[in-house]
C-alpha cells in the first residue's frame, strides 16, 4: 500500500512519522526548510517526551513519487485548489484522495442524496478545481483531531490526540476505508470508519466556525472567550445558526451547544489557528470555516445574522493585514 501525505507540516508530519515508524510505504510532499531538513536528517517526532527520528521519502515535486493508493491531503483548505494540477501524477485509476482538511469539505454534497445531490461548495472549491481535478468518487472523508506543531524544520511536536475518523460520503464501510483504517491502526493511530462522517465534521466545525474568528478579532484564548459573557453569547449565536443549517441537511448532533462551548473552555489558554495565522502573517482560513457555512445558510434559506456580522469583521481584519483577498 503506497500512501502519500500531501502537506507534511504538523499534522501530516505526525501521521507520516507514525506510519514510517510502523514500516508503511509512505512518502511526504513538503517544501522549504522543513523539506530540506527531512531529506537531510529524516523526520523527528517528539511524543510524550520521547524523541524519535525516522527516515522518510520527502519530495517537493509529486511527479517524483508516481501513482499512489492513497493521497492524504493535510493542507489548509484555501491552499488546495491551486495545487490540484500538481497532484495529478499521484493519481492512478484506483487512487483514493483522503480529505483531511478542516471546515466544510468540497465534496459535501457528493452522495448525500436528495435535491442537493452534486451541489458544489464554491467557498472552498472555486471554479470546481477539486471536483473536476480529483473527481468526487475518489474522495474519502477524514476528520482530524490531533494537535501538533512544527517546532523547527524537520521536527514535529505532538501535543495531544491520535484520532483520524474516516468516512465514505455515502456512509458505506468500504474496502478502501477499512484498509486505510487498519494501516493507521497498525501505526498506533485511531482511525474508526464512521457511517455518518458529516455529523463529526459539523461537531468539529462548530468550534472552528466560532472560536477561530472571535479569537482572531479579540486575541482572547479559548478559556477566556468561552467564559466571558459577551463572547460566549456570540459563539453560541453562531453555533445555533450553524446547527439549524446542519440539521436542515440531515445532520444529528450528539451534544448540545453549551457542552461544546464548555469543551472549548476546558482546552485552556489556547491560541486558535486563525489567530496564530494572523500573528504569523499567513493567509487566514476564513472561507472553509466561516464563509462556507454562510453559503450553506443561503442554500437552505436559514438566516445567519451572527455569522454574517463576525464574517464581515474577520474578513476586514484579514484584508487590512493583507491576508485575505484584496486589501
Amino acid at each position: 500500500m503506497k500512501i502519500c501525505i500531501y502537506g507534511a507540516g504538523a499534522i501530516g508530519g505526525y501521521m507520516g512519522a507514525k506510519l514510517a515508524e510502523a514500516g508503511a510505504e509512505v512518502s511526504l510532499v513538503a517544501r522549504g526548510p522543513h523539506l530540506a531538513a527531512m531529506q537531510a536528517n529524516g523526520l523527528t517526532l517528539i511524543e510524550e517526551g520521547e524523541r524519535k527520528t525516522v527516515k522518510v521519502r520527502a519530495e517537493q515535486d509529486p511527479a517524483a513519487l508516481g501513482p499512489q493508493d492513497y493521497v492524504i491531503v493535510t493542507l489548509k483548505a484555501h491552499s488546495v485548489p491551486p495545487l490540484v494540477p500538481l497532484m495529478q501524477p499521484l493519481l492512478g485509476p484506483e487512487t483514493t484522495v483522503v480529505s483531511g482538511v478542516n471546515g466544510v469539505p468540497w465534496w459535501y454534497f457528493h452522495k448525500i442524496g436528495g435535491a442537493l445531490e452534486g451541489r458544489r461548495v464554491h467557498a472552498v472549491d472555486p471554479g470546481d478545481a477539486q471536483w473536476d481535478g480529483f473527481g468526487p468518487d475518489r474522495v474519502l472523508g477524514c476528520v482530524v483531531y490531533p494537535a501538533a506543531e512544527v517546532i523547527e524544520p524537520g521536527v514535529v511536536n505532538h501535543i495531544e490526540g491520535n484520532r483520524f475518523s474516516l468516512g465514505e460520503p455515502d456512509g458505506s464501510k468500504s474496502a478502501r476505508a477499512t484498509a486505510l483504517s487498519e494501516a493507521l491502526a497498525a501505526a498506533g493511530l485511531k482511525a474508526p470508519v464512521r457511517p455518518r462522517i458529516r455529523d463529526e465534521i459539523w461537531v468539529k466545525l462548530w468550534g472552528n466556525l466560532s472560536f477561530n474568528p472571535i479569537s482572531a478579532l479579540t486575541h482572547a484564548t479559548l478559556d477566556v472567550l468561552c467564559t466571558d459573557e459577551g463572547t460566549r453569547a456570540v459563539a453560541k449565536g453562531m453555533m445555533l445558526e450553524a446547527q439549524a443549517i446542519a440539521e436542515a441537511l440531515g445532520v444529528k448532533f450528539p451534544i448540545d451547544v453549551e457542552r461544546r462551548i464548555d469543551g472549548g473552555a476546558a482546552v485552556g489558554a489556547h491560541r486558535t489557528s486563525m489567530w496564530q495565522d494572523l500573528d504569523a502573517g499567513r493567509p487566514m482560513e476564513i472561507d472553509a470555516l466561516v464563509t462556507a457555512v454562510q453559503e450553506l445558510g443561503r442554500l437552505t434559506e436559514i438566516p445567519t445574522p451572527t455569522i454574517d456580522i463576525v464574517l464581515a469583521l474577520v474578513r476586514l481584519r484579514a484584508r487590512t493585514a493583507g491576508l485575505y483577498g484584496k486589501a
